[in-house]
């Protein structure tokens, strides 16, 4: 199984916590050229330290803030000049709970353009490096909700669902320049993210943290929540020359809590 990725490079957005940097681990673990993005520098350069650059790898990262399309824009413009991007891993964090009747107009306009409309800049910009490269691998890190929605995620289960069918679209149009696109979706994953919806359920049910986290893993039949590394490691192989035959899938990593097949 060839899972090398030696003189690739890869852009991996949301990489200063979380899933996002278990990815750029793992990728850089891989052997590829490392490109981190996220809001705030002084993370982003804890992260570039921590990467793997025992195959001779060099590593960078972009300053961005989702909500600014036109600084994300200059950003990657700037980057595809200097270096193609072969490997796009759009990872972007959630949208606030909360029932979905309850939600703001805005809050489905700032979140479908923080992942989708950014998403779309992001492949647009590396399209032509991938082309010209015969190697592209786009993955959206979206969630289990695109299949069974979530309850009171109801903005997320809404934009998680365009941009899982933007990906797919995306597989049909661009496989025939070998560039696959694929979506993984995390099940319940130990993040910042899944300690703030445990907080908010224990807090509405009267109950401790621990006992609200104990009742999410009930849920799930390997009854433990994944570690990001675990979902890492699947968007490891998707991004890998063994992968290019799977395109336009939705890949639940999630302990198998999702009911659907």
């Amino acid at each position: 199984m060839n899972l090398n990725l030696e003189h690739k490079n890869a852009l991996v957005c949301g990489s200063s916590r979380g899933i996002g940097k278990a990815i750029a681990l793992e990728l850089a673990s891989m052997g590829a050229n490392i490109t981190l993005a996220a809001r705030s520098k002084d993370k982003l350069e804890v992260v570039k330290n921590e990467l793997d650059t025992s195959k001779g790898q060099e590593h960078d990262y972009l300053i961005v803030d989702f909500s600014d399309s036109e600084g994300l824009r200059q950003s990657i413009e700037t980057l595809v000049k200097l270096k193609n991007i072969h490997i796009l891993i759009n990872n972007t964090g959630g949208p606030k709970g909360g029932p979905i009747r309850a939600a703001k107009t805005d809050e489905f306009t700032s979140a479908f353009h923080n992942h989708l409309v950014c998403n779309h800049i992001l492949l647009k910009n590396v399209l032509e490096g991938m082309k010209s490269d015969n190697y592209g691998r786009v993955i959206n890190i979206i969630s289990t909700s695109v299949k069974q929605p979530i309850d009171n995620l109801g903005v997320s289960n809404t934009i998680r669902g365009a941009v899982a069918s933007w990906g797919k679209t995306m597989a049909n149009e661009l496989g025939q320049f070998g560039i696959t696109v694929n979506n993984v979706l995390p099940g319940y994953t130990d993040t910042e993210r899944l300690e703030e919806i445990i907080t908010n359920k224990s807090e509405k049910m009267g109950v401790s943290f621990e006992e609200a986290s104990k009742k999410f893993e009930e849920n799930v039949p390997l009854k433990r929540f994944a570690q990001p590394s675990e979902i890492a490691m699947a968007v490891g192989f998707l991004a890998s020359p063994s992968a290019a035959y799977i395109s336009g899938i939705n890949l639940p990593v999630d302990g198998g809590r999702t009911k659907s097949l």
